[in-house]
């Protein structure tokens, strides 16, 4: 069987994040796959204006799509994605997290929230695998949000990650290919993301480094403290990326790892399941407020303070 495999970069033309990307496709193509490559800076792609529209439809249990669907090239790209068995995004890092050409493509997603479709009937379900490079011109010090921002933005289209790379100290155009070991790392991505491909959907599993990153359901690098979630769940520490609970137990060695609580993956927002516990929050918090005529009657009363307030502006 033949597998589609997309490539997405958001960074400068023929330098490091499309290089490494071209790397990892070559993979993908030797083993067979059907190759699509873009790079975001060749398309329009306007920001997301934040009008609601899409999770209001959604908090009523219906689809309306995205209202700037038919003014750029969000909905073209997003009709070829959709469709791909695998993905490879490959992103530059100019200030500690993912730039924001990709951050703006990547904002507009909400409304092709695949498990809200996939509840309706509007697409039938796919599963799709993704693997995440991250460019950079410093260490991980300066990247720190690198990989996280990029997980960030999988849920919603139901991307499994099963990979993910970070590029260090490459800050000059093209200088990732004087090092063999990341270029070799981003082939190796591309023998994985075949690897996953040829996996039943449910045994596919991590293919990256075993020990990366403190989250063991998705291997981010970043946890915080939890706090009481809008319906009283409360966990000690969260996977800022993923939602697992748990705490930070002794490893045995002098250090500390995280261990995930036994419903510490209620909400998990790698899977579909995890993701409807989001859209339950959206139905109570978005659809009550709208749901209520009296809400709008206060609102447009108290925003007169705001909306008649002026403020000396730039020229």
């Amino acid at each position: 069987m033949g597998y589609k495999v997309m490539g997405i970069t958001a960074g400068r033309k023929n330098s490091n994040s499309e290089f490494l990307l071209k790397e990892a496709l070559i993979a993908c193509e030797e083993a067979g796959a059907e190759v699509t490559f873009i790079n975001l800076r060749d398309f329009k792609i306007l920001d997301c204006i934040g009008c609601t529209s899409c999770t209001k439809a959604m908090s009523e249990g219906r689809y309306a799509g995205c209202v700037l669907d038919d003014k750029d090239d969000k909905k073209k790209i997003m009709d070829v994605m959709l469709a791909q068995d695998a993905v490879i995004f490959s992103v530059p890092t100019y200030d500690l997290m993912p730039c924001s050409a990709y951050l703006s493509f990547a904002q507009r997603s909400l409304s092709y929230e695949t498990a809200f479709l996939e509840t309706i009937g509007a697409i039938e379900h796919k599963d799709r695998i993704a693997g995440l490079i991250s460019v950079g011109g410093s260490t991980r010090a300066w990247q720190s949000m690198a990989l996280e921002g990029l997980q960030a933005t999988m849920f919603t289209t139901d991307m499994k990650v099963v990979d993910m790379m970070l590029a260090t100290r490459v800050p000059g155009n093209a200088q990732a290919l004087l090092d063999d070991e990341i270029v070799a790392r981003a082939h190796k991505m591309g023998e994985n993301i075949m690897k996953a491909c040829a996996t039943p959907p449910e045994e596919r599993g991590w293919l990256g480094e075993e020990d990366m990153g403190w989250c063991p359901n998705c291997h981010s690098n970043a946890l915080v403290l939890g706090e009481k979630q809008w319906d009283g769940l409360h966990y000690k520490v969260e996977c800022q990326v993923c939602g697992a609970g748990g705490n930070l137990e002794p490893d045995g060695k002098g250090g500390w790892k995280f261990v995930i609580q036994e419903d510490g993956l209620l909400k998990d927002r790698t899977t579909i399941e995890g993701r409807a516990k989001h859209l339950e929050e959206i139905g109570v918090t978005q659809g009550g407020f709208f749901a209520n005529p009296e809400n709008f009657a206060i609102v447009n009363e108290k925003k007169k303070r705001y909306t008649q307030k002026q403020f000396k502006g730039i020229d």
